[in-house]
């Protein structure tokens, strides 16, 4: 996989982790004022996380030659740790 097919890759990863996060607040106001105040609360606990991915992202796109490969594995531990959370959220409401 090159570099363009690789940031596509992690881009598209983002794109539906941002997607479903969304959903998920759409959701919690949806619910009890309890109910929405804890969704949101995980929501807000999961933003840094979200932005240090596309920090990796945005310094992977800016990347050139064998420079990216450095990046990839700090990129690739950002994204796994969005997902972690995500699942650790979603699991808590399902």
């Amino acid at each position: 996989m090159d570099l363009r097919e690789y940031q596509e890759k992690l881009a598209a990863q983002l794109k539906e982790l941002t997607a479903k996060m969304e959903e998920f607040k759409a959701q919690a106001a949806k619910g009890s004022a309890e109910v929405k105040a804890a969704m949101n609360k995980q929501v807000e606990a999961m933003k840094p996380r979200l932005e240090a991915a596309q920090q990796k992202l945005q310094a992977l796109q800016a990347a050139s030659g064998p420079a990216w490969q450095k990046l990839k594995e700090g990129a690739e531990k950002a994204v796994a740790e969005v997902k972690q959370t995500w699942e650790s959220v979603k699991s808590k409401f399902s």
